[in-house]
């Protein structure tokens, strides 16, 4: 348990339950579903998953009963999972040919794992646990159940930029699926198809308009994601002049320009590149003017035109010349 969280021991039947780090309750964990009677309960880690065609999957759930009724203790006879049930009675998936040696349970202290492997889309159902006990009335099951559904991975590229700091720009592009899949999977990310990582997100300090990337689940890459492109309306690299043009003499005034046809439209910040020294903003006007300039004026000035779908730079060198 998360420090600082709390949770009630306590539910009413097909209660609904989370918890959240306290202060912090708008990043709740995934909700399970809890049947609880009379001290007799199932909950499930999840309520609805999804599953990659091929792979295996664990669907989890914990469960309760009295520890004595009428001066008997109770103990667990037999425990499963199931999907189909007719006139009361519920079959195992053990026993059912579909499942036949696909299917495994992991049962330990009250938690009881159900391990399918070589996921079918037929295997898309409602799974429930059972359990009985020595009791005359010791039958219980977690009638809310989990949803799976196997399907293919259907991944996404979400793209989020931070331009913030002139200094520092970013790109985090993470690998989403529409459905939960399980926490446990690899990723592999791809730059104009060829792999370059193994996470969830990947970090760019530069997203070049000739750079594609995707990504796809590690060992489904037959899955990929759809190839994400610089954005079209994302300032490309910006074109930049000097005016009067010719040789600059010292003592004159000289125009420096820069444009680009960015959608929205860009932000232009000019700065001088001043050997390892750390640069400054001279100006966040499209032009910049430098009057009665000077020798020392000489030197690589660049700009730098940015709206909330990228940035890009481009540079002219000046050189001052007296008489």
């Amino acid at each position: 348990m998360i420090e600082g969280a709390s949770y009630s021991d306590t539910f009413d039947s097909d209660d609904r339950v989370s918890c959240a780090v306290k202060g912090h309750e708008d990043f709740r964990s995934p909700s399970m579903l809890v049947r609880s009677q009379n001290g007799w309960g199932v909950s499930y880690t999840s309520t609805e998953i999804c599953a990659i065609r091929g792979s295996t999957m664990d669907i989890t759930c914990t469960y309760t009963y009295p520890s004595m009724l009428d001066h008997h203790v109770t103990t667990v006879q037999k425990n499963f999972w199931f999907i189909k049930e007719s006139n009361g009675i519920h079959v195992d998936l053990k026993t059912d040919p579909e499942y036949s040696g696909r299917v495994e349970y992991l049962c330990e202290n009250n938690k009881c794992t159900l391990r399918i492997s070589n996921l079918r889309e037929s295997d898309s159902a409602v799974y429930k646990f059972r359990f009985t006990t020595n009791q005359p009335t010791g039958s219980f099951t977690g009638s809310a159940g989990i949803t799976l559904n196997v399907t293919d991975p259907q991944l996404q590229v979400h793209v989020r930029r931070s331009t913030a700091n002139p200094y520092s720009t970013w790109t985090e592009l993470t690998c989403h699926s529409r459905c939960q899949l399980p926490d446990h999977l690899s990723y592999v990310w791809y730059n104009n198809n060829e792999p370059v990582g193994q996470k969830k997100y990947f970090h760019l300090q530069h997203f070049n308009a000739e750079d594609s990337y995707h990504c796809a689940i590690e060992g489904h890459e037959r899955f990929p994601s759809p190839t994400v492109y610089y954005p079209s309306d994302a300032p490309k690299v910006p074109s930049v002049s000097v005016s009067p043009s010719g040789e600059i003499m010292e003592g004159s005034s000289v125009t420096l320009t820069c444009s680009s046809d960015a959608n929205p439209a860009a932000k232009y910040t000019w700065y001088k590149r001043s050997g390892d020294k750390r640069v400054q903003p001279l100006s966040e006007e499209t032009q910049f003017v430098l009057s009665s300039i000077r020798s020392s004026d000489s030197g690589e000035y660049y700009c730098t035109a940015e709206n909330e779908l990228g940035r890009s730079s481009a540079n002219i060198v000046i050189t001052v010349t007296c008489e």
